[in-house]
């Protein structure tokens, strides 16, 4: 599990951001927390055909927030572990802007 404080690289967060900045890909993560889906299970509201659904999932997957296991001719999803850390850790951390501007005024 990867620890919020860790820093990840700017480059890496804003493919991290980019990935879930979709509304679509949004939903696909939320319902992924906590549980793992059939891709059959997995059509947001509204819905879309399902070759747009797999092309957000292999958006989500080589941004390495999800993976895939095959099942037969299913594929169930789920997050990939630490996945909302890495999200969480590429977002700016409100402590180190404040202590930024502290040095810079």
């Amino acid at each position: 599990m990867v620890d919020s404080k860790t820093p990840v690289s700017r480059a890496e967060a804003a493919g991290l951001l980019a990935a879930v900045a979709d509304p679509i890909r949004l939903e696909l993560l939320h319902l992924l927390v906590g549980r793992t889906r059939c891709v059959c299970d997995l059509q947001p509201e509204p819905q879309i055909p399902g070759n747009l659904l797999s092309y957000h999932l292999k958006v989500l997957r080589e941004a390495g927030l999800i993976e895939g296991t095959r099942r037969g001719r299913w594929i169930d999803y789920s997050l990939v572990p630490g996945a909302l850390e890495r999200l969480h850790a590429a977002l700016p951390d409100p402590a180190s802007v404040a202590r930024q501007l502290v040095v810079v005024r």
